[in-house]
């Protein structure tokens, strides 16, 4: 049998984006947002067979741990980051802990993805490439020129998967109707594969002060049974960067394998009522989707959850309509990328 994936779970979030349900005390991934699994707990389950994946490491602020020991499927190692410093550090401190010949699937703790078995399929394919030193991203099958996520342009063929023509940030509508359109264009979905030794040697190369300060942190870390702690002082120093932009883009070994697996980050309201209404069952013949007690009437392209009251909505099309905890939102599925903005959502108070 080959050597084992090692998945990295990488967990965090404030809980902005899907408040009310989602707040500071118990973020997205935590909440079981599609179907009866958390979003942690699916992500753990995709990783789940040990004749193909190793236990995870799972990647967390100190404000997770409870939430992260109570939803655990099984043996893992907790890495807890002394201050959030966003996804390179958070990688680099798995890759530290794993030996450098480790190949390493980087997945977001907060995602959703209907084809689980296209997921497996593509970890294998991610996994060779990654074995090759290519530093691997999975390419998303883009299904509309969605303006709220990042691009991978695809370029020369590789075994597998391909190489990274270039990355490229959120579009404008027209730009991402062209990218549509061309079919050489993937979603940068955040899930990543390498070789741990790779990503710390490409770290290194482009972000050698974040390297030594990670290398200082794993060192003078302390075990506490499966949970590591870094050293606070040298990994507080460290200037936060994402993995795009302090390793990704900078790589000559940046390669994608492309993947339709019905993702979703499920990053806003309007990204959860997506994802809602391709479930079987549960949306109507025009794209509504009621929870709790929720009554919809000649209403087109609707979400309404409630906890609570019942909530009777009659002819309206594309809003969000959410009772949790003593809270109510009501927004367009348009405006709901602006709900962190909100006082609510941003004071954080978690209701009683």
């Amino acid at each position: 049998m080959s050597a084992p994936i090692h998945p990295v779970i990488l967990c965090g979030g404030s809980g902005t984006r899907l408040w009310p349900v989602s707040r500071k005390a118990r973020p997205k991934p935590f909440l079981p947002l599609v179907g009866k699994r958390t979003l942690f707990e699916a992500a753990q389950d995709r990783v789940g067979d040990p004749d193909r994946f190793a236990p995870p490491i799972i990647v967390a602020g100190p404000q997770h741990q409870d939430l992260i020991e109570a939803q655990a499927r099984g043996d893992h190692r907790l890495v807890v980051e002394p201050a959030a410093k966003n996804t390179a550090p958070a990688i680099a401190l798995a890759a530290a802990l794993l030996a450098p010949d480790d190949v390493m699937l980087v997945c977001p703790s907060d995602h959703h993805i209907a084809d689980e078995a296209a997921f497996g399929a593509a970890a294998l394919a991610a996994t060779d490439l990654a074995r090759k030193d290519w530093l691997v991203s999975f390419g998303i099958a883009p299904d509309r020129p969605e303006t709220g996520y990042g691009y991978l342009h695809r370029g020369e063929e590789l075994p597998g998967g391909f190489r990274i023509a270039r990355f490229v940030e959120k579009p404008d509508l027209a730009t991402a109707q062209s990218y549509l359109a061309t079919g050489e264009y993937s979603w940068n979905g955040g899930i990543f594969a390498f070789r741990a030794g790779k990503f710390l040697e490409e770290l290194k190369r482009h972000r050698p002060e974040m390297a030594g300060l990670v290398t200082e942190a794993v060192a003078g870390g302390i075990e506490d049974r499966s949970r590591f702690h870094p050293a606070a002082e040298p990994f507080g120093r460290i200037e936060g960067d994402s993995v795009d932009y302090a390793v990704m883009e900078n790589t000559t070994r940046a390669a994608m394998v492309p993947v339709d697996m019905g993702w979703s980050d499920i990053g806003n309201w309007d990204a959860l009522a997506e994802a809602l209404a391709a479930e079987p069952g549960l949306a109507d013949g025009t794209g509504n989707v009621a929870l709790g007690r929720a009554d919809l009437f000649g209403c087109r392209g609707v979400l309404a959850i409630s906890d609570g009251p019942r909530v009777s909505v009659v002819g309206l099309e594309d809003v969000c309509i959410v009772v949790s905890g003593g809270e109510v939102l009501v927004t367009t599925r348009e405006g709901a990328q602006r709900v962190g903005k909100l006082p609510g959502a941003s004071n954080q108070e978690q209701a009683r």
